[in-house]
């Protein structure tokens, strides 16, 4: 994520309608990522499921917009105060900013960067969603999709990509969201569901996705959106470098999905659409840290390794005990994990700095910082997070009651249903209609021939 930096007045760049333009475009498409991974959470889950699982995406973009517009984004990147917080009146409310004022060292207005980066801010906490299916009360997630987006995503966002921020002065490279992102949405949810506890009937009943397609669905628009997620982090299209990155996007995840597939395949015995679907988004996930820093080669290794060891990891949560319903740790919190992780071995010092990682005679170096920056952001969303859940569900209550559970929390919640399988409104013919329009049947008479 390209941060905000100081010109001097004579080298001030002007306003530019081409990366303008690219920009809201990639807006867009990381808005689009929200819905998609609507459809993506919600055939995962059982019928029962599907609509409070869409719903508690979809309330993101509710809360996560109005909280940015009146504070989120100063505290995101406004002036730095300590390293850990931002701030700047100007942007409470987004009120004092002019129309075409441009960002720091840029060449696209502030309120471009703005929704662009509320954007990101809204999918992150729908990530989290997907380690809770099934039993959180529709009104405690709201609340803490507030809460935590506003005392973990927007701090954690000016460290790592915010002018001042501790972890991008130590220079720790997160291109798109490793760490603020995917690490921190996964150690979140582990920090979650550690205290609400598991699913009724957890490693008994059997819990399979209820539309695979809708999976397949999400998992697309997942990586359409993802391209203005990475190359749009640059903030520009005037050197290349985003070039790079959304080559690297697509090399990283189609490596991944393979790798994913023949591990199922050897130790399971078939190649699942759910296995295809799930390694892409592990691709996406481990390159979005590490695709500005890495070559296309680079972005191959990265991308096989992330979906090899995730597709192993999502096991873990029958052997250890926690119920991640959907493989948010699996996949969101290992799969960042190892994408920040291999910029440390893989950056090459040629595309969006002149870090070098490991395998290209830096050191350990980049790796040290890449592994501050994990553990930092990891260590302080698991626990904050947990520490918001526990104070929501000791006041309010964060889990709907076992018999409503059991009876299906889209009911209990929405007062709706994913499907309606009775046939009413179905475009069915009424008995009485087909009756009157339908032409007379001709007479027949069993075992005899009637003759004209």
């Amino acid at each position: 994520m390209a941060p905000a930096v100081t010109t001097l007045a004579a080298d001030a760049p002007a306003l530019s309608a081409a990366n303008t333009g690219f920009m809201l475009i990639c807006s867009a498409l990381v808005m689009l990522m929200t819905p998609a991974l609507a459809f993506f959470y919600g055939g995962m889950v059982r019928v029962k499921s599907t609509l409070n699982m869409l719903m508690m995406s979809f309330i993101s973009l509710g809360i996560v917009t109005v909280l940015w517009v009146l504070y989120g984004f100063g505290l995101a990147f406004g002036t730095d105060i300590g390293s850990v917080i931002g701030w700047s009146p100007d942007y409470l409310g987004l009120s004092g900013i002019g129309v075409t004022e441009l960002w720091d060292g840029y060449t696209i207005p502030v309120y471009v960067f703005a929704v662009f980066q509320l954007m990101f801010a809204v999918l992150t906490p729908a990530l989290i969603s997907g380690a809770l299916a099934d039993r959180v009360k529709f009104t405690a997630w709201a609340l803490f999709v507030a809460l935590w987006a506003t005392v973990v995503y927007f701090p954690v966002a000016h460290w790592v990509w915010g002018a001042g921020g501790w972890l991008f002065e130590m220079g720790v490279i997160d291109f798109a969201g490793g760490t603020a992102v995917h690490i921190n949405a996964g150690a979140a949810a582990l920090g979650v569901i550690l205290v609400i506890g598991k699913r009724v009937g957890f490693k008994k009943d059997p819990m399979r996705p209820h539309s695979l397609p809708l999976v397949m669905l999400g998992a697309g628009l997942l990586w359409f959106g993802w391209f203005g997620f990475n190359a749009g982090s640059w903030l520009g299209n005037d050197d290349g470098v985003g070039a790079v990155m959304f080559v690297n996007t697509q090399v990283a995840t189609a490596a991944a999905m393979l790798a994913w597939l023949t591990y199922e395949k050897l130790r399971h015995g078939a190649f699942t659409t759910l296995g295809a679907a799930s390694g892409a988004v592990a691709g996406l996930v481990a390159i979005t840290p590490a695709g500005g820093s890495c070559s296309p080669l680079g972005a191959i290794a990265i991308g096989a390794v992330a979906g090899l060891v995730c597709a192993m990891a999502v096991g873990l949560k029958y052997k250890l005990g926690y119920d991640d319903s959907l493989d948010v740790i699996g996949v969101h919190l290992v799969g960042g994990v190892i994408g920040s992780l291999l910029v440390g071995f893989f950056a090459t010092g040629g595309v969006q700095s002149d870090a070098k990682g490991l395998f290209y005679g830096g050191g350990l170096e980049q790796l040290g910082k890449q592994a501050i920056g994990v553990v930092a952001v990891l260590a302080y969303s698991l626990i904050v997070s947990a520490v918001l859940a526990l104070i929501i569900d000791r006041t309010m209550g964060m889990r709907v009651s076992e018999d409503d559970e059991v009876s299906g929390i889209d009911q209990v919640e929405h007062a709706e249903t994913a499907y309606d399988f009775s046939g009413a409104g179905g475009g069915t013919v009424p008995r009485t209609t087909a009756t009157a329009t339908a032409a007379p049947a001709p007479a027949v008479t069993q075992n005899k021939k009637v003759d004209a």
